[in-house]
């Protein structure tokens, strides 16, 4: 499970970025890198929750 954890923290700090450039290059909405953010940063919280309980 502390692997999962990890592997949900690393993959959201390396696709936040993306959809930040996405929405530079006017390929996504500033609403939908706003969903994107907010899905992502939920995303890295999850996973530290269950690293922490795999601990």
């Amino acid at each position: 499970m502390r692997s999962v954890g990890h592997w949900m923290q690393k993959a959201s700090l390396l696709l936040l970025p993306l959809a930040v450039i996405l929405q530079l290059a006017s390929m996504i909405s500033q609403g939908q890198m706003l969903v994107a953010m907010v899905f992502f940063a939920c995303l890295f919280w999850i996973g530290r929750i269950v690293e922490g309980y795999a601990t």
